[in-house]
């Protein structure tokens, strides 16, 4: 019989030279240690599961609640599947807009307590889609030093003046909006919710202070609030009880609520602006049905379920607290000092870091470096995230290969 099996394509393209400057690149990082590869997970999402060939505990995942792999949310997909197939097959826009995209929609809207919703293919383009989108050049954009990349790439798209101002300064942000108050233009002032890489809250009511002072948007990127702060993990927004006071919200369907996507919510009018003119809604195929059908569930599950945020928290405080008393450093002294799950252990050498974070998967735990340029050169870390579903045998084993690596290394006394 006659094979059929695919002949692997014959290596014959070598590097050309147009694209050396890359391998450069590539060479740079290597020779300063921070070069990385993927690690590859072999199974479900979870607490305990292998990376690259190796059972570790996981300490690097946005999995939260752990509903990446409920049964829940794992039935609504295979039965979405099963009644819708598994591809939308266009644009929102043009043939790709199902019921359940706006079911979930709508669901989304009614959880977080405003008028209306709209659901883009991820946080990142949530973000810049929405910046992009309702501002222009004559305008103005307040952002916080250490907001999201999305917000960042958003703001830059948008072609409007872009004032940045210190780490949660409030006095600073006032400081700016001053020096435009005779300028014509629209301005926003947006902050992440709780920063990404330090895990601190933004100051969102005292910013929303500002912004009804001097007549400016409030938009608030809520991607790792989402399923952590507020009332049933309504976000940070919920948390300050800011709701009607912020113009654009924005939270992430990939984190805690253990699918893929982001939104946007507010009133019905700019839900409807972005229908029309965001162009990563315009542009991408809408969620497969099991996306939207997962998701509908995991909303469920938040608002039924809430000693599951009730433990992410107690997990959280146990975790931290041993990794203070272990001499590590968690922030607070020349970084901010997380004030939520996503939990820093702050390095700075960018080369060290790398090596750790190597050494941790051979010992069992998958923990994550973070160097230049996520994070500012000298502020190196592993970023870890306690979840839900993380047990004390677990957290404790973890903390114990935490801490006996980084003494062998030299990295703690």
């Amino acid at each position: 019989m006659t094979s059929t099996a695919a002949t692997p394509l014959e290596d014959s393209s070598p590097q050309r030279p147009q694209m050396a400057h890359l391998t450069a690149q590539l060479d740079a990082m290597r020779a300063q240690g921070t070069h990385f590869k993927l690690r590859v997970l072999e199974d479900a999402q979870a607490p305990v599961c292998r990376y690259d060939g190796r059972e570790v505990i996981n300490l690097a995942s946005n999995n939260y609640l752990g509903l990446c792999n409920h049964p829940r949310l794992r039935e609504a997909a295979i039965a979405a599947i099963a009644k819708f197939g598994v591809g939308s097959g266009a644009v929102r826009t043009i043939a790709g807009t199902m019921r359940l995209h706006m079911e979930l929609e709508e669901k989304i809207a009614r959880f977080k307590g405003v008028e209306a919703c709209v659901v883009f293919q991820s946080g990142f383009t949530a973000n810049a889609g929405t910046v992009s989108s309702i501002l222009g050049k004559d305008d103005f954009i307040l952002s916080d030093e250490l907001n999201h990349a999305s917000i960042i790439d958003g703001a830059r798209l948008s072609r409007a003046k872009i004032k940045v101002f210190r780490h949660k300064d409030v006095g600073h942000c006032e400081e700016l909006l001053k020096e435009i108050a005779d300028q014509p233009g629209h301005r926003l002032v947006i902050t992440d919710g709780v920063f990404s890489m330090d895990g601190d809250i933004g100051p969102v009511k005292d910013l929303c202070d500002l912004a009804d002072r001097y007549g400016a948007i409030m938009m608030v990127d809520d991607a790792h609030a989402s399923g952590v702060l507020g009332r049933h993990g309504r976000g940070s927004v919920d948390h300050f009880g800011c709701t009607h006071r912020v113009d654009v919200q924005v939270g992430t369907l990939s984190k805690a609520i253990g699918a893929l996507g982001g939104y946007v919510c507010g009133s019905r009018d700019l839900i409807d602006y972005l229908y029309h003119r965001a162009r990563p809604f315009l542009f991408s195929t809408s969620h497969p049905p099991s996306v939207a059908a997962s998701c509908i569930a995991a909303f469920d599950i938040l608002e039924n379920e809430p000693e599951r945020i009730e433990r992410l928290w107690t997990n959280t405080r146990y975790f931290q607290e041993q990794l203070r008393q272990a001499g590590f450093d968690i922030g607070g002294r020349s970084t901010p000092r997380s004030e939520t799950p996503i939990t820093p252990i702050i390095l700075g050498d960018g080369r060290k870091t790398m090596e750790y974070s190597r050494a941790l998967l051979e010992q069992g735990v998958m923990a994550t470096g973070i160097v230049f340029p996520t994070v500012p050169e000298g502020k190196a870390r592993i970023r870890c995230i306690m979840t839900s579903e993380h047990t004390r045998a677990q957290t404790d084993q973890a903390l114990e290969i935490l801490t006996s690596t980084a003494k062998r290394m030299g990295l703690l006394s």
